[in-house]
């Protein structure tokens, strides 16, 4: 058993099975942009109905939890059940990973632009590093992973440069602000938490919880999904799915690498996010050309950089 578990532990380390699993996530992640646009058109969502957009996200999370927990439940054999000691860590895992992130990003997202929140919600990796790195301990903060950083994030301006303007306002930039600091937090405590617990249990129930809470946000407010069509079911299903199978092996790298070996992959999302929505929306002038070659190749050198140093 023991053998097993360190066999386990040892593959999940291997470079190229947490680049390739980390490279799924972002890449799940970034389909996520283009799609819940085209979800908003076939639920007819419009782009000012907030409650709207929170309801339509809170079943996407529900949905998403339940899912987590389906397939983590198929290698146990058994439905993964949370211990009482659990209660606490998927409590705060909800709140910071669900409910305040997507609250402060949809409210945030309505009063600025997609380029800005790209580059913000990039953001997300420093803290999550200097998170784990002064807060928490869990790893040293070098140079090295600093310089990473800088040049992913390069990357990531790069290919969002065109028509950006640097005017600010506390409710769409801010919210986007406090929305990636919540992701970051999140990030790190579920590495605190896998420690003891089953990671995909953890984003299962959170899930879950937070799904719920938006629901019910989200119908307190006013919103209503008016339209269901089977497209429109066929996507929220595709929502939910990603966002269980990406967090879930997100958590799963998490518990068993340092944080800033896997988070710094979040430097693809936008990257990811802008290709696809060019392949899938029809917005290819910014996807095309040496610009986005130049920021893939600035992301993929700042991933490399942060993942070259010594295992810590």
């Amino acid at each position: 058993m023991l053998n097993n578990m360190r066999k386990r532990e040892e593959w999940l380390q291997k470079t190229w099975v947490v680049w390739a699993g980390a490279l799924l996530c972002c890449a799940l992640w970034g389909s996520a942009f283009p799609c819940i646009k085209i979800g908003y058109k076939l639920f007819e969502i419009e782009a000012s109905d907030t409650a709207g957009q929170i309801l339509f996200a809170g079943c996407r999370f529900t949905l998403a939890g339940i899912f987590s927990i389906l397939l983590g439940s198929i290698p146990e054999k058994r439905i993964l059940r949370p211990t009482k000691d659990a209660a606490g860590p998927i409590l705060v895992l909800s709140m910071l990973q669900t409910v305040i992130q997507y609250l402060f990003f949809y409210i945030g997202l309505a009063h600025t632009s997609g380029v800005k929140a790209s580059i913000i919600e990039a953001v997300n990796v420093f803290v999550a590093i200097l998170i784990a790195s002064i807060l928490f301990r869990q790893e040293k903060l070098t140079i090295r992973k600093m310089a990473g950083c800088v040049i992913g994030f390069a990357g990531v301006i790069l290919i969002n440069l065109s028509g950006l303007n640097l005017e600010m306002s506390f409710q769409g930039e801010g919210f986007i602000l406090l929305s990636t600091v919540a992701y970051a937090f999140s990030s790190v405590f579920l590495k605190r938490f896998s420690v003891k617990h089953n990671p995909v249990m953890l984003s299962g129930y959170q899930f879950v919880i937070g799904g719920a809470l938006m629901i019910a946000a989200g119908i307190l407010a006013g919103g209503e999904i008016r339209t269901i069509s089977l497209q429109g079911a066929g996507m929220l299903l595709y929502l939910a799915m990603l966002s269980a199978v990406a967090y879930s092996l997100w958590g799963i790298l998490l518990k068993y690498n340092p944080v800033s070996k896997v988070t710094v992959f979040g430097f693809m999302n936008p990257v990811f996010g802008v290709i696809l929505s060019a392949l899938l929306l029809g917005e290819r002038e910014q996807a095309a050309g040496w610009v986005s070659v130049i920021s893939l190749v600035l992301v993929c050198v700042g991933i490399y950089v942060v993942n070259s140093g010594k295992r810590e």
